[in-house]
């Protein structure tokens, strides 16, 4: 009988640009069984390329990383597709996590979401409740989701329930070739999850498992009334309730008049840790 190698059980894909100890800082937040993933890394064309060497001088050289090199900047659309082609060719993992560098996970992160999509086959798409943290003012607060599929796509018409950094979807999950659409600037993820409500069915873990950093010159901010605009043209597209989709864009659309610092005051008094 002909054997097959085992695959392993995720790739982690991280884009990367010019910022070496946010990548550190995330890389050592990662515990798992080091012959069971493997980093993905897409330095999207840094003004010093990283290299193993640089990573090696500070993460145990037991954890299998790979770099894929973009020769220019091209953005993190371009930067996540690389990624993603790069993991498809290999056709040896079992799921795909996310996360960004400068964000940190519990250590329980990857066995818990793994033991999740085993436990429930169903799921396609499990992401995790997280912290937002701004690490200069130490300033922080939580971001709390439905949990359910159901639930998860009402609340879809008005935020991205699922944030980047937490989530783990399956390989096998991507039958059309899926990669992120380049038509929504800054809110590529929200189109992208929202394909994978339509595949199937999504959870939310209910626990912080990830903290994420708040940036102030990071897309999400410098970049707010952009990513508002596509995140409309995602509730556009994508939302099949046709009342939710009004009140979602209707909800976006108050958002863009708001000023930021307000919406982060409410935050902080409503969900603050």
């Amino acid at each position: 009988m002909k054997s097959y190698p085992t695959k392993i059980d995720f790739y982690l894909l991280i884009p990367f640009y010019n910022n070496l100890p946010g990548l550190l800082q995330s890389l050592q937040s990662v515990q798992y069984d080091a012959d069971k993933y493997t980093v993905v890394i897409v330095d999207d064309g840094s003004r010093t390329p990283i290299t193993l060497t640089d990573i090696y001088k500070e993460i145990s050289n037991k954890v299998s990383i790979e770099i894929v090199q973009l020769p220019c900047n091209k953005g993190i659309t371009i930067a996540l597709n690389a990624g993603l082609q790069w993991i498809k060719k290999q056709n040896d993992a079992r799921f795909i996590a996310r996360l960004d560098c400068g964000d940190t996970c519990s250590a329980d992160r990857f066995y818990k979401q793994v033991e999740f999509l085993d436990k429930n086959p169903k799921i396609n798409l499990v992401g995790s409740w997280c912290i937002f943290k701004d690490h200069v003012s130490n300033i922080a607060y939580r971001y709390i989701t439905p949990t359910a599929h159901k639930k998860i796509k009402r609340g879809m018409h008005f935020r991205n329930i699922f944030i980047h950094p937490t989530v783990m979807w399956r390989c096998d999950a991507m039958t059309n070739n899926e990669l992120y659409p380049d038509n929504y600037p800054d809110a590529e993820d929200y189109g992208f999850f929202y394909r994978f409500l339509q595949q199937g069915e999504t959870a939310i873990i209910p626990e912080f498992l990830v903290t994420c950093e708040i940036n102030h010159k990071g897309i999400s901010l410098s970049s707010r009334k952009k990513q508002l605009n596509s995140r409309i043209k995602v509730v556009n597209e994508y939302g099949r309730n046709r009342v939710l989709r009004y009140l979602g864009v209707f909800k976006l659309r108050l958002l863009l008049i708001i000023p930021y610092k307000i919406i982060f005051s409410i935050k902080k008094s409503l969900y603050g840790v």
